[in-house]
């Protein structure tokens, strides 16, 4: 899951960001209007955190033109505009959630959290494919009611493929959700995710598209005679 992060204070950016990562999201962070702009225009992002005080270009002009635009992309707002009608204006603005500064770094997680799971059309955390259970809050995974421990990166690659099921993703897909857009990383290190991910769980998890990238097929659907 791809979050932007659009904050120009360095210490609360520095603080979100580590608190993201923690939650295992990749986190792209860009410091003013016009890159938070750009960015959402651009697409590959999943969710965005926009602060509204932003240097060059105002975070609710942001808002506006990325929806006049057509970007659908959820937002939430972190703004201290703390008074009824400027917490109106955002939401009539476009954006999916407003949370006001200060605010706790747990709140803003669950927040994103909700807007996950509206994105997926799901009620819950827990993504669900055969006896594999991914739960997007407590950062655990269980294969038939049994702990599975996956490092930072494992978890990110088979989180995503489980929220595409049946859909092919590319390599740079893959790479450009879990490392960032300027991650450098060496060749192989999305094959050795692959392959430790086949090896934890069971190897036709993960099919490769050759040329292409991965995917999970979707679970054949049982008879009923």
């Amino acid at each position: 899951m791809k979050v932007l992060l659009v904050e120009d204070d360095e210490l609360l950016g520095a603080g979100i960001l580590d608190a993201l990562e923690r939650a295992r999201y990749t986190v792209e962070w860009v410091r003013d209007g016009v890159q938070a702009l750009t960015a959402l225009r651009g697409g590959g992002i999943d969710i965005a955190v926009l602060d509204l005080g932003l240097p060059r270009l105002d975070g609710m002009d942001v808002l506006r033109r990325a929806r006049e635009a057509g970007v659908v992309t959820p937002v939430l707002v972190l703004s201290a505009r703390d008074t009824t009608a400027q917490r109106i204006g955002g939401l009539d603005a476009g954006a999916d959630d407003y949370l006001v500064k200060p605010f706790d770094l747990d709140e803003l997680l669950a927040r994103l959290r909700v807007l996950e799971r509206r994105t997926r059309g799901s009620v819950s955390n827990l993504i669900r494919y055969g006896h594999i259970a991914l739960d997007t809050s407590g950062l655990t995974v269980s294969h038939e009611e049994r702990p599975v421990e996956l490092q930072r990166r494992e978890f990110m690659v088979l989180r995503r493929l489980l929220e595409n099921i049946g859909h092919v993703m590319s390599r740079q897909q893959l790479v450009e959700n879990i490392y960032g857009w300027d991650s450098e990383l060496e060749s192989n290190a999305l094959d050795v995710h692959i392959h430790n991910l086949r090896k934890k769980f069971y190897p036709e998890l993960i099919r490769t598209v050759r040329g292409v990238g991965y995917v999970i097929d979707p679970l054949p659907v049982a008879r009923q005679d």
